[in-house]
């Protein structure tokens, strides 16, 4: 009998391990991946125009440090990442085609642990991974974008953006690159959870922070508007995703750099309030 002990064992992780779907990104989407990666630093650059990137290089650091931690699981995708923090009070953040993400100061002032952090840039990414920005632009122009992605103008003057804009597809508000249905909400969660799980972190505080702010929203929303627009409640997160977190291989979870987490939410408590957001080309001035 203990000789069977250990095969048993196995076998119930064999199980454990098939149960675990792999999230893979639709089949539908007439953009190439190098379009998406050049929408990603067109769009990057018009974010920096309107919104105050943070310069701080001890709190940049950080975020892109555990950014890069994230980005080595193979649920990541293989995508050119970069993190920034913007001097914004809403807690939010937002991540483009192609690999750029935003992260709001008052996201960082709202967290109770690193892993949640980690938890939203997980799931961030996994939009980015599942390439469900251009998925949607495509099914929204499913006519008139397959043709313009294949002409010459691609790259020319004015841009992908430049040539995208006349088909609705942009950065203002309601768009289609930033808004995601609830079932690619449950997909981010989901990818995201194995994210965490790949590289240490504990799934279940990436659903316990949106718990949190969902129960914050249900109070004061003025924080929280653009994220609960943006990020629409799939269901219960704590559940699925407690869920998934027990069928993933068994890790022993630790941060990376939970002892640097207060100093940061201390940076950004001293830093002045953002200036008025400046329309930027192509972009309207509040990203949602």
């Amino acid at each position: 009998m203990r000789r069977l002990a250990p095969l048993v064992v196995l076998l119930f992780t064999c199980v454990l391990m098939a149960q675990v779907k792999e999230y893979k990104p639709s089949g539908f989407n007439a953009f190439s991946k190098d379009q998406e990666i050049q929408l990603g630093k067109e769009s990057a650059a018009e974010i920096r125009k309107s919104m105050q990137v943070v310069n701080n290089q001890d709190l940049t650091g950080y975020i892109n440090r555990l950014g890069s931690h994230l980005a080595k699981s193979k649920h990541a995708g293989s995508y050119p990442f970069s993190f920034e923090v913007v001097n914004d009070p809403s807690i939010n953040a937002f991540a483009l085609p192609g690999g750029p993400m935003f992260v709001h100061t008052g996201l960082i002032a709202a967290l109770d642990n690193e892993s949640q952090l980690a938890g939203v840039l997980a799931h961030e990414m996994s939009h980015v991974a599942l390439r469900h920005g251009t998925s949607n632009a495509t099914k929204s122009n499913i006519i008139q974008l397959p043709a313009a992605l294949g002409s010459e103008i691609v790259g020319g003057r004015g841009g992908m953006l430049g040539m995208l804009a006349p088909l609705g597809i942009n950065l203002g508000a309601q768009s289609m690159l930033l808004k995601y249905s609830r079932s690619a909400e449950k997909e981010a969660d989901l990818n995201g959870a194995q994210i965490m799980n790949d590289v240490g972190y504990d799934p279940t505080q990436m659903a316990k922070f949106f718990e949190k702010l969902e129960a914050q929203g249900n109070k004061d929303n003025s924080k929280l508007a653009n994220f609960m627009a943006d990020h629409p409640t799939p269901g219960n997160r704590v559940k699925y995703v407690t869920d998934e977190a027990k069928k993933l291989p068994k890790k022993s979870y630790s941060e990376l750099e939970p002892q640097n987490l207060p100093r940061m939410k201390q940076a950004v408590a001293a830093l002045p309030p953002p200036p008025a957001p400046k329309p930027a080309a192509n972009a309207a001035s509040k990203v949602k």
